[in-house]
């Protein structure tokens, strides 16, 4: 037997996903474009429906007050999405809900001065206006760091980690070097010639300290898929609820429906096209859903828990009946926000979480759209524009800020298709839907464990995307192997220690008098994304940094930290109508 050659046993790296039948900037028919951009509508109504769902009883609204926001929502996500696409990143992404909000907002609801108002529907007014408030004013940190490019600057910054240090070490000590009879200048001098104070060059983001952040932005998720947990009362437990193990009956046929037909079918073809593989989430959300309506007029669930019943029946969700046929959600429809600094402070964590969660989520996006990874000036343009979306959330008062569409972003991989003019046809059916208030609910009663069945694929593809940036390292590396680890261990490890301390103690591990403070270390370690980002970040720049960029994939994302340094990235995310002529990449 002879030895094979190592490019036989081995994969090149590779920019672009090549299993992709239409990249970004490549359309399928307007027939296609348009059952594609309803599939992603339908997929973002679970997060739209289950926020509000949780969240507006504990203000104190009621049913009717519970479709109006999520009318709201959808609106705003729809209004966001076509920003984002076309003047923001430009990659096709969902900017939807985000959970990292959530608790925040529970600390807004929990407000003594909010919680003593006696009347349930003036209590649902005068949160949701604090909640606005503290939208309004946190949206700036994101708007901030977007259009002064900070974000993309850090993203590609180049740090001489032995300058900071001798830096340090020459405040720190100053005293004593003088005391000693040497001269600053002395010492900075020789402290350079030594050997181990080399000029190292590196980047601050590199492809080693993304994988975490981006495999974790899927696979921190894992809470909304299988898990069963018990019935529990606090707001941030209830989210654990929306998943399969709660309604295994329909969850399970879901599942397995979904994977058959998007995977062990998707060569069926009806005149030529992929039918089962391109709609695979709509054919399997119709066929579950007459089901599971079968099980509930046949009386299956008459005597199961209220948990049950929300989760599987398909009449509990009491939008159909009480959202109005027609009606546009208008800004500040419940009165002038309310401004508080404790409030705001608490938000503006959930701001930063949201941060990087959208930035793994947009390199995710980009991968699965064929693109290549958005450059610095591009993922600053798109963080800018969240922020503006921030704004918008808390202008309409849309309940809780928004991030990229984790499960949206999924969905270009499960069908192949990673058209931006897709998502700007699913935001216009998000507006329209949000219009006709009474046909968007019908669609909006889904039961969420078919969403949860379907998460447990899409949040797997985003999470493998993030692991296939490991393709630019070296894996043969202990001190790889050591970062990437400990970063994907303790991003999913510490969230879960503060999600049960959580639903054990009612409060998070952070308990003080201050609750800005609870509010942000709660909120920032209960983000899977946010901690390997930390702890991945820190390591790659602080051990061993010495001749490591080659290890780290540095010359591989060289050239994608300028706009120009690939000749790619004017097809993919230049604005349109010409408006680089105006807002020309720095």
């Amino acid at each position: 037997m002879t030895d094979m050659k190592p490019e036989e046993m081995s994969h090149p790296p590779m920019d672009q996903l090549l299993g992709m039948e239409y990249c970004i900037d490549s359309n399928p028919s307007w027939g296609g474009a348009i059952g594609l951009g309803f599939q992603h509508f339908i997929l973002c109504l679970g997060t739209a429906v289950m926020i509000p769902t949780l969240l507006v009883p504990l203000m104190g609204g009621n049913a009717h007050d519970k479709a109006k926001v999520v009318q709201t929502v959808l609106l705003v996500t729809g209004i966001n999405t076509m920003l984002q696409t076309l003047f923001g990143t430009r990659l096709p992404t969902v900017i939807g809900g985000s959970y990292a909000f959530v608790i925040p907002v529970v600390s807004i609801i929990s407000d003594p001065s909010l919680m003593q108002i006696a009347d349930d529907h003036t209590r649902f007014r005068m949160t949701m206006r604090a909640i606005q408030g503290a939208l309004i004013i946190s949206s700036c940190i994101q708007i901030i760091l977007g259009y002064s490019q900070l974000w993309g600057i850090c993203s590609s910054l180049i740090i001489d980690w032995q300058v900071i240090f001798c830096s340090f070490i020459i405040l720190a000590l100053g005293p004593l070097i003088i005391h000693s009879g040497f001269s600053i200048e002395e010492v900075g001098i020789t402290f350079r010639k030594r050997q181990y104070a080399d000029t190292i060059i590196n980047g601050f983001f590199s492809p080693l300290g993304m994988v975490p952040v981006v495999a974790l932005a899927g696979l921190g998720l894992f809470e909304r898929g299988f898990p069963v947990v018990k019935a529990l009362t606090s707001a941030i437990s209830l989210l654990s609820h929306h998943h399969i193990g709660t309604c295994v009956e329909i969850g399970l046929p879901m599942l397995v429906l979904f994977v058959a037909l998007s995977q062990y079918l998707k060569h069926v073809q009806l005149r030529h096209f992929p039918i089962l593989e391109r709609f695979s989430v709509l054919i399997s959300i119709a066929l579950v859903w007459v089901y599971a309506h079968i099980l509930t007029v046949s009386g299956a669930y008459k005597h199961s828990s209220q948990l049950t019943q929300l989760n599987c029946r398909t009449d509990r969700a009491n939008l159909i009946t009480t959202a109005p046929w027609f009606g546009i959600p208008y800004p500040l429809q419940w009165g002038p926000p309310t401004f508080s600094a404790d409030h705001s402070f608490g938000m503006m964590a959930a701001v930063l979480v949201s941060l990087i969660e959208s930035t793994g989520a947009f390199k995710a996006a980009a991968r699965l759209a064929s693109a290549t990874p958005p450059p610095p000036f591009v993922l600053s343009r798109g963080i800018g524009w969240q922020g503006i979306g921030l704004l918008f959330n808390g202008l309409f008062g849309a309940v809780s800020g928004s991030t990229v569409s984790v499960e949206n972003v999924g969905l270009l991989g499960s069908t192949r298709i990673g058209s931006r003019r897709v998502i700007q046809i699913s935001a216009g059916f998000m507006i329209f839907f949000s219009i006709l208030g009474r046909f968007g609910a019908l669609f909006a009663s889904i039961p969420f464990t078919l969403f949860a069945a379907i998460y447990c694929v899409l949040f797997g593809y985003v999470g493998a995307v993030g692991l296939s940036f490991m393709q630019f390292t070296n894996m043969n590396s202990m001190r790889n192997l050591f970062i990437i680890g400990i970063s994907l261990f303790l991003g999913i490890s510490i969230p879960e220690y503060f999600f049960r301390f959580t639903v054990s103690y009612q409060h998070g591990p952070a308990h003080t008098r201050a609750g800005w403070f609870n509010d942000l270390i709660n909120t920032i370690f209960s983000s899977p994304p946010t901690v390997g980002f930390i702890i991945s970040v820190v390591l790659d720049n602080t051990l061993e940094m010495k001749n490591r960029a080659k290890d780290r994939g540095m010359p591989w994302w060289a050239r994608f930290r300028t706009f120009r340094g690939d000749s790619r990235n004017e097809e993919f995310y230049n604005l349109p109508f010409n408006l680089n002529r105006f807002f020309p990449p720095s």
